[in-house]
C-alpha cells in the first residue's frame, strides 16, 4: 500500500510540473535536494516528507492534500471531519498523516493527526525543516521529540510550540505508537 500511495504522489508531481511547465531542476532546487533524487520521488521509488509536499505546494500555489490525496478542497464556510475518517496517507510503516483540514478552501495551516509506530533500538532521527512555525499536541503514548539539537520527552497531554524552521524530527517512545496533533502554520 506504502508503495502504491508513494506512486501516485510521484505521478501527481509530475502532472503539476507539466501543467505548469516547470523543469524537474526548478522542484529540486525548492525542496533543497538534488534533481536525481527528486526524479526518484516522481517514480515512486523514494518516499518524500510532508514538509517537502508543503513547499513545493506553497510555492506552486495548491494544497498539500491535491499532492497528497489527489483531491481539491471545496468547502468555504465550514468543514467537519468525524473521528477517524479525515483523508490520511501513510508516508512509511512508521508514520501515518489524517489530514483534519483537507476539505476547506484555502486554509492558512496544516492541521495533521500523526501516528508514528515505534522502532524498538532506532536511534536515527530524520529531520526536516520548513516555513513558519509548528504546534504539536501529544494525543496518545510518548515521544522524544528533537528541535534543533535539543531532545524534549512530551507524554499524553503535553504540547509544544516551535519554529520549525529548526531541524526536527521524533521517534516513538516505548513499545506504543505516538498519536499526535501536528498544526503547522506560515
Amino acid at each position: 500500500m506504502v508503495d502504491e500511495q508513494l506512486k501516485q504522489i510521484g505521478e501527481r508531481l509530475r502532472g503539476l510540473r507539466d501543467v505548469l511547465d516547470i523543469t524537474p531542476e526548478e522542484v529540486a532546487e525548492t525542496i533543497g535536494i538534488d534533481v536525481e533524487k527528486y526524479c526518484k520521488i516522481e517514480n515512486g521509488e523514494v518516499d518524500i516528507t510532508i514538509s517537502n509536499l508543503m513547499k513545493i505546494a506553497h510555492k506552486y500555489g495548491i494544497s498539500a492534500e491535491e499532492l497528497m490525496f489527489a483531491e481539491a478542497p471545496r468547502m468555504k464556510s465550514y468543514f467537519v471531519v468525524r473521528k477517524g475518517q479525515g483523508m490520511s496517507v501513510e508516508r512509511t510503516k512508521a508514520y501515518k498523516y489524517q489530514s483534519l483540514v483537507s476539505g476547506f478552501v484555502s486554509h492558512k495551516a496544516d492541521v495533521f493527526i500523526v501516528t508514528v509506530e515505534p522502532k524498538p533500538g532506532a536511534r536515527t532521527i530524520y529531520k526536516n525543516t520548513h516555513a513558519g512555525q509548528e504546534f504539536n499536541l501529544v494525543l496518545e503514548g510518548k515521544m522524544e521529540l528533537f528541535i534543533g539539537g535539543k531532545t524534549i520527552i512530551l507524554e499524553e497531554g503535553d504540547s509544544i510550540y516551535f519554529d520549525s524552521t529548526k531541524p526536527h524530527g521524533m521517534l516513538a517512545v516505548g513499545d506504543k505508537a505516538v498519536k499526535f496533533l501536528a498544526f503547522t502554520v506560515e
